[in-house]
């Protein structure tokens, strides 16, 4: 495993020099485009209606407020709840 992980460590830098990026940009490029890539798998099952949006936040790790915001981004159909009732709207 230490072998492994040296010699990832090596390629990484390597495609750092030669795309003239840091490690740590490399990185956080891998980050986010692993994350997209399971975005994109959990978006299917939504559409498909086998799995909720809170198996889906606790899978990402993200809040459902930042879910609902990605779902906007890709103009994903999903129903919006109104968090005020109309009779407080009335009094105030």
């Amino acid at each position: 495993m230490k072998g492994n992980l040296s010699q990832l460590k090596t390629e990484l830098e390597l495609y750092a020099s030669a795309s003239n990026m840091t490690e740590l940009q490399v990185v956080q490029k891998l980050n986010d485009y692993y994350f997209n890539k399971k975005v994109n798998e959990n978006l299917k099952l939504y559409k498909k209606g086998k799995k909720k949006v809170s198996e889906i936040t606790k899978d990402l790790k993200i809040s459902p407020r930042r879910f609902y915001a990605i779902l906007e981004k890709k103009k994903v159909q999903h129903t919006k709840y109104n968090k005020t009732t109309p009779e407080l709207e009335e009094n105030v």
